[in-house]
């Protein structure tokens, strides 16, 4: 049970400092779900999921391993590295977090004075807009969590993880923000998409089908790698 509250806990402080990070700092637009509003406003987004990843790895991760995310749990399980029925529970403690964070800050942002139109100001949600195609977005979405999830495998074992992996992974985050935050807000988690889509509807649950497959392949993909004996464990 503390491995799974270690989850729900760590998946709702993504998305509370994460999407805060758009939503509170008004860094972000509602084009595209949560799309940065100039290229200034990429890198404290970047750094904002990046590094809260990071503090997590160290936090929780003796406890859970610090997946935080449906998509890495998704890798993990395609490695050989834990169980199914594991795996869904740690994918249900992850969705009840990110919703929770979620949550918290709705009711955060609704004590600005004037309030808080989410339709129109959105809550860090994902998505993409006219200037990309599904295609692209989906792709991107693919490509994206497989090399984060390549770095967390590799970084990690059954055993536990090496002294720098919580730094390596939250920085691999934080870079492929980059080149993929004005496509899609970059998911990489379906935990962290689903909770803002919940609140703000609409469009960014309409497009919430994307950030669940796309990631959760990406995810499948880099854990058959490593299940190969040559980069097992």
């Amino acid at each position: 049970m503390k491995r799974y509250l270690a989850e729900g806990l760590g998946t709702a402080a993504l998305v509370l400092i994460g999407c805060g990070a758009v939503a509170v700092s008004g860094l972000g637009t509602v084009l595209g779900g949560g799309v940065p509003s100039g290229p200034l406003a990429i890198l404290p987004i970047a750094i904002a999921f990046g590094f809260t990843v990071t503090a997590m790895a160290y936090g929780i991760g003796p406890i859970s391993g610090c997946h935080i995310n449906p998509a890495v749990t998704a890798a993990v399980w395609s490695a050989g590295r834990m169980t199914g029925g594991d795996a869904l529970r740690y994918v249900a403690a992850q969705v009840i977090g990110a919703v929770l964070g979620a949550g918290l800050l709705v009711v955060i942002l609704m004590g600005r004075k004037g309030g808080y139109d989410l339709a129109q100001s959105g809550l860090g949600q994902n998505g993409w807009g006219a200037d990309w195609s599904v295609f692209s977005a989906f792709v991107s979405e693919v490509v994206a969590t497989f090399l984060f999830t390549v770095v967390i495998l590799g970084s990690t074992s059954k055993i536990g993880a090496t002294p720098v992996a919580g730094l390596a992974i939250g920085i691999t985050l934080l870079v492929l923000h980059l080149p993929f935050v004005a496509i899609t807000g970059l998911s990489v988690n379906p935990a962290r998409s689903f909770g803002p889509a919940l609140f703000v509807g609409g469009q960014a649950l309409a497009q919430l089908w994307l950030f669940i497959v796309a990631p959760v392949l990406g995810g499948l993909a880099a854990g058959a790698l490593f299940r190969n004996r040559a980069l097992a464990d």
